[in-house]
């Protein structure tokens, strides 16, 4: 992070710092005006934050020293940002709407593969809805069964849920990641095998988690259909670029759908690994959702910083993190279908901006990667919003909302949206101790009753959720932590901070299940596995 443009902020922060939100409020009747922004489909109320026009000033600065512009070009492009892996970043190619666009890696236009992949798809998805595509004993599919991990179940998880209105409701998802064997029991008792088709997304074929489920799948669906291997064929489908596994598997190879190593699996909804969503809203509709993501990425491209909406959330965002020490922001949707929302941000976010390095190998000074967490509204608002008011961490939130809903029931919609404008006045302006004696309570009861306000607050509005609004919110946080990882001088599109764990339990498993085991870990793992071991009886 640039440590002169950094210093700008930080005594901007500093002339400001005991301005209240509420004085920021009653100094400027235009301030909601001025800081309010439009993009995609979504606007964003940012002016219940703990800034003014100093502090928005050095913030802009910051990302200006950090040459964002010309990072962001580098990622459109295909530059190969993803240094410690030499690959380039192209998840918006994967919805670039644009049927003359082209976008080279390695001196190959990739745009004419990622049309035909979708086309694909398409194709697939269709059979699969109008019934052309049957299972091995002629049945209609009535059941797909997702078995992905990490960005191959979060994101269709989340945005099947999100779509549910625009599904086609004679077919059920399902998705199994959990390595846990209840996960996948729980699924199987809910399916018949003649009438599933299971999708098995791993780009390698060789996740253990995904593959341990998928042959465990495999054997089930051929015990129940007779014993007939060729049964798998008609039943199963893979996302994956190593086609002699698909083939070893019993896969069609027909019936593999490919991606590629510029997507990593945080950002593949929009490719194949999209493929249950879009057997469940349709072609049609997975097309709109890219045309948001589209909308959102020409948006982050093309608008000057002081305007763009990703980039706004991602200073607000290294403004808590970094000038007032908050450890973890919350993610708050006003609406069910939004419940997966913020588990999907979740990884999207602390997989990709938790380093602790520099792209240049040397610690970190600051902090990186907030903890990032949040459930729908108002659930939260009877759990764990009190922490939020009365607490004493500092904890900036993002409230989403819907000016319509897909189920107009009553009176339902606009008491939901009451409460997620209350929550967000109530956190900004509190409320005094002269108010709670206005209000006639005891004065023992007024330090327990009095709010102290100044809490941090984003709102998101979209007029309703569709594929194209959704595929715009996805693009907007992706962008947002793109953002954050270019100013903190990170590399936000590795993960190998998830892959020591992985090592190990390969280790461990074969002392698990060894006849003798060799039990050279620490005394702890060693004494675990002992315990393990003799509970079953394999001491």
């Amino acid at each position: 992070m640039n440590q002169e443009a950094w210093k700008k902020v930080e005594d901007a922060v500093a002339a400001s710092k005991t301005t209240t939100i509420k004085q920021l409020f009653a100094a400027d009747p235009d301030r909601a005006a001025k800081y309010t922004l439009s993009a995609a489909g979504w606007t964003l109320d940012y002016s219940k934050n703990r800034i003014d026009a100093d502090v928005m000033k050095a913030l802009f600065g910051l990302a200006k020293a950090a040459n964002l512009k010309d990072e962001i070009e580098k990622m459109f492009t295909g530059a190969k940002i993803n240094r410690t892996e030499n690959r380039a970043v192209l998840h918006t190619a994967l919805r670039n709407c644009d049927p003359a666009a082209q976008v080279f890696v390695d001196g190959k236009d990739v745009m004419p593969d990622v049309r035909a992949v979708l086309a694909k798809m398409g194709a697939f998805a269709d059979a699969v809805r109008s019934g052309a595509h049957r299972g091995f004993t002629g049945k209609r599919i009535k059941y797909v069964v997702n078995i992905g991990i990490g960005g191959s179940d979060l994101g269709p998880v989340m945005a099947t849920l999100a779509l549910a209105p625009y599904s086609k409701r004679s077919i059920r998802n399902y998705f199994v990641s959990n390595v846990d064997s209840t996960h996948l029991a729980e699924t199987l008792r809910e399916i018949k095998a003649d009438q599933t088709l299971f999708i098995v997304a791993s780009k390698t074929f060789t996740t253990q988690e995904t593959m341990t489920n998928a042959m465990s799948a495999r054997d089930w669906l051929v015990k129940e259909l007779g014993g007939s291997g060729s049964a798998v064929a008609k039943h199963f489908v893979a996302l994956s670029t190593n086609e002699a596994e698909v083939v070893k598997f019993g896969i069609d190879p027909a019936n593999m759908f490919a991606f590629w190593d510029w997507v990593g699996g945080r950002y593949s909804l929009p490719s194949a690994i999209g493929l249950s969503l879009m057997i469940s809203i349709g072609p049609k509709n997975f097309g709109k959702m890219l045309k948001g993501y589209w909308k959102m990425d020409k948006h982050f491209r093309t608008a000057r910083l002081e305007k763009n909406m990703p980039v706004v959330l991602a200073l607000l965002g290294i403004l808590y993190a970094n000038a007032y020490g908050a450890e973890s922001y919350a993610v708050l949707p006003y609406d069910q279908y939004l419940s997966r929302f913020p588990a999907y941000l979740q990884q999207m976010d602390m997989e990709s901006n938790g380093k602790s390095v520099t792209k240049d190998g040397k610690p970190v000074a600051y902090t990186t990667g907030p903890i990032e967490w949040g459930e729908p509204g108002t659930n939260g608002q009877h759990s764990f919003y009190q922490l939020i008011h009365q607490g004493t961490h500092l904890i900036p939130a993002d409230f989403i909302g819907f000016c319509k809903t897909h189920n107009d029931i009553g009176d339902h919609h606009d008491k939901l949206m009451a409460n997620l404008f209350a929550q967000t006045e109530a956190l900004a302006f509190g409320k005094t101790a002269e108010q709670c004696r206005a209000d006639g309570d005891p004065e023992e009861l007024v330090p327990f009753k009095t709010f102290e306000g100044n809490r941090p607050t984003n709102t998101l509005l979209a007029d309703d959720l569709t594929p194209e609004t959704l595929g715009a919110l996805v693009a907007l946080y992706e962008h947002k932590i793109f953002t954050q990882g270019v100013i903190w001088n990170i590399y936000s599109f590795d993960q190998w901070g998830v892959q020591l764990g992985k090592v190990l339990a390969k280790n461990v498993l074969k002392d698990l299940v060894a006849e003798k085991p060799d039990l050279k870990h620490d005394s702890s793992t060693n004494a675990l596995i002992a315990h393990y071991r003799k509970v079953l009886g394999r001491a």
